[in-house]
């Protein structure tokens, strides 16, 4: 029996290297299969989109997407070309001279990854006979009138046709990984195991299909994950075939991998297995930096903001802007899922204390969250008309006011005040204010919707009574919409907008990881999150006290609702106790925290779960030298310091705090050698065990 190769995680490129030069590392081949590539659905298009760079830089023309071919994404999306390497172009011959349609191309992203994408329409004629092999290897049967399930039989079917006239061209040797993310992806993953192809699988869960539809139904999930009927809630669902296309893809992988802590005990318990390495999800970070003109940033897309504002609360701005915070809660519409639920009760505590307080600070939250509308409504751009007739009104008087102060000062006369501004000019100001009065209350929506009468979102504020009275020290905007730079109200893209706000707040019960509030975190955004939520976890196990870097963690898991909307509720009133100067720490914190998520560091558990799946298919050839997977021990961000640490760890006894301690606070605060420190931190994040000479691991002792 020949030597083992062997697997370390010191890599050329990205690529294994081994000891003999039997196998040159140019012949393995990279593959990862997904329903969105090049075609946004959901988060998981945003995790391939951003690791394409890392994952392209490290092996070259050796990594290949493979994805669904639809004509209106590909035509923005994709530069076709011819593949670089001749295997690849001669199994696409091979299945194009069986009638189906393969295109190939550079994915116009980042990184210009290469992508292969099947025609799903030019090969549906074989769905029934490849849904009769599926049952034949599976005995899954999947009903004709699940359109989503179908197309998944059919991708997956021709992934593994693909996969297997690639093979067959390289006898035995092992040169192939395919990396599958999804169940939409998993029959490629099952038919390729059927048929014993010589190729490494890694199968990635995003979310478990059962943990989404359970936690939608308000059930109480995480105390009784060991309690449910698996196979019975499917089956009540009407998505049994969709658990068992994904549990197969589970039990069939070399390799199953989960992006969080949370979504890995998840698994044990929906899918009966618990995965062999957590790959948390990560961002590119380039595109997000902004060196240090994040705070600048921060106070000009806040101008635009403070704009609208003027514009929604005409008649109403009683309130002092400098003196006003932008929270917001942005994703999917999922009421309680997302904890809009616990969001908005806690907003309805903290106006309670704002008021009794009697503070001078107000917040304006803003739900950007997609729902059905007919359009804008009527007193949303009337508001934003109003305004910019008055600001028109304003810059005229203003430069006939400048005029004649001009004419004065060059006579050598300081001009009557009394006399520089006429009747008209009284008279068109005059006008201008009445145009301001209005008799009803600014609106909390800003868009008419369809449904308003069972909206849970209204519902509730209309229970809260968050209607935005001037008594109202947290005023509500809900923005049905996703945001854009070419709006009419806010014209403002995603970014702009977060850039611009104070905190992003995200109480969710289900979310297996948590793209929005790491967005806010690389942004210099602080966010409020859950230990619920993978990010959550995620951030806990790497910062020693998030809340001193922007990232507030709320209990969901260990406390009951009311108690986690009480700490919600501490957190959100403490930091609108923070002056500007605390703020602007904390901002700083929390934009050096986008390290811990780049890819550059993040990646290194897809690195892991590909040697793994290398040394679990060809274990005569492949050997791994790791004792476990990467760690991050060492890797942990400390409690700054310096004061002050956060709101939270830094109640003040009373809201009137003295100012001599804010001033105390600042004396002791040094950002270059805060910063130093960190950056320090996070130099060698991974501490990797080597393998004892002659001692081979078992598969199981990978565990994450």
């Amino acid at each position: 029996m020949p030597l083992a190769r062997s697997l370390s995680m010191t890599s050329l490129n990205g690529l294994p290297q081994w000891e003999d030069e039997d196998l040159p590392v140019e012949d393995l081949l990279l593959f990862e299969i997904s329903w969105e590539v090049t075609n946004k659905v959901g988060g998981i298009y945003t995790v391939i989109q951003t690791k394409a760079k890392t994952t392209a830089d490290e092996w070259g023309e050796n990594y290949i997407l493979i994805g669904p071919y639809f004509e209106h994404n590909v035509k923005t999306q994709v530069e076709f070309c011819e593949p670089p390497n001749p295997a690849v172009k001669k199994a696409m011959d091979a299945m194009k001279s069986q009638g189906c349609q393969v295109f190939f191309g550079r994915w116009l992203i980042e990184g210009s990854p290469y992508v292969l994408l099947f025609d799903i329409g030019s090969a549906a004629w074989n769905l029934d006979r490849w849904k009769g092999e599926l049952w034949e290897v599976s005995n899954i049967g999947i009903p004709f009138h699940d359109r989503e399930a179908n197309d998944a039989v059919i991708f997956g079917s021709l992934t593994a046709w693909f996969l297997k006239e690639l093979s067959c061209q390289f006898d035995d040797k092992p040169s192939i990984i395919a990396h599958f993310h999804e169940w939409q992806a998993g029959v490629g993953l099952i038919l390729s195991r059927s048929q014993k192809l010589p190729v490494a699988t890694i199968f990635t869960t995003h979310a478990t299909l059962l943990g989404r539809y359970l936690c939608a139904a308000s059930i109480d999930f995480y105390n009784n994950l060991d309690q449910f009927d698996i196979d019975k809630e499917a089956g009540e669902r009407q998505i049994y075939h969709r658990y068992c296309m994904e549990r197969a893809s589970v039990h069939c992988a070399h390799v199953f991998t989960t992006v969080s802590q949370i979504t890995a005990t998840e698994a044990e318990h929906m899918l009966k297995k618990s995965p062999d390495v957590v790959t948390p999800n990560g961002l590119n970070i380039k595109k997000f930096s902004a060196m240090h003109e994040f705070q600048n940033l921060h106070s000009m897309y806040k101008a635009r903001i403070q704009e609208f504002i003027r514009g929604h609360f005409y008649g109403h701005l009683d309130f002092d802007l400098d003196k006003t915070l932008f929270f917001f809660i942005a994703g999917r519409y999922e009421f309680s899922n997302k904890g809009a639920d616990m969001f908005l009760e806690a907003l309805s505590r903290l106006n309670f204390l704002l008021r009794v307080n009697k503070t001078d600070v107000t917040v304006v939250v803003f739900f950007i969250m997609p729902a059905k509308t007919n359009n804008f409504n009527v007193e949303t751009l009337k508001g934003q008309a109003v305004r910019k007739q008055l600001w028109d009104t304003a810059q005229s008087v203003k430069e006939k006011f400048g005029r004649k102060l001009y004419d004065a000062l060059l006579k050598g006369e300081i001009p009557d005040l009394n006399k520089i501004l006429d009747r008209d000019d009284i008279t068109i100001m005059k006008r201008a204010i009445f145009s301001t009065q209005r008799h009803s209350l600014p609106p909390v929506t800003t868009h008419n919707m369809i449904d308003d009468s069972n909206d849970p979102i209204l519902n509730t504020i209309r229970r809260i009574g968050l209607f935005n009275n001037r008594t109202d020290r947290v005023k509500v905007i809900l923005h049905p919409e996703f945001l854009s730079s070419t709006s009419p109200l806010l014209p403002l893209d995603y970014e702009e907008f977060v850039r611009g706000c104070h905190l992003g707040v995200f109480p969710s019960y289900y979310e297996p990881w948590g793209y929005t509030p790491a967005e806010c975190t690389v942004m210099g955004i602080p966010s409020v999150t859950t230990n619920l939520s993978g990010f959550g976890c995620f951030m806990q196990e790497h910062v020693a006290d998030p809340a001193a870097y922007g990232i507030y963690i709320v209990d969901r898991r260990f406390r009951s609702p009311d108690e986690s909307c009480n700490q919600l509720t501490q957190f959100l009133y403490g930091f609108c106790q923070q002056n500007r100067r605390q703020r602007i720490i904390q901002r700083n914190r929390t934009e050096r925290l986008s390290d811990l998520l780049d890819w550059r560091y993040l990646g290194r558990y897809y690195m892991h779960a590909r040697h793994l799946a290398l040394s679990r298919t060809f274990p005569d050839k492949f050997e791994m030298e790791l004792s476990a997977p990467p760690k991050t021990e060492g890797f942990r961000f400390p409690r700054p310091s310096s004061v002050p640490p956060s709101p939270s760890a830094s109640q003040h006894s009373s809201p009137h705090h003295s100012e001599a301690e804010d001033e105390d606070e600042d004396e002791r605060y040094d950002e270059d050698e805060e910063a130093e420190r960190d950056r320090l931190n996070i130099k060698s994040p991974f501490s990797l065990g080597a393998l004892p000479q002659g001692k081979k691991k078992q598969h199981g002792e990978y565990r994450n």
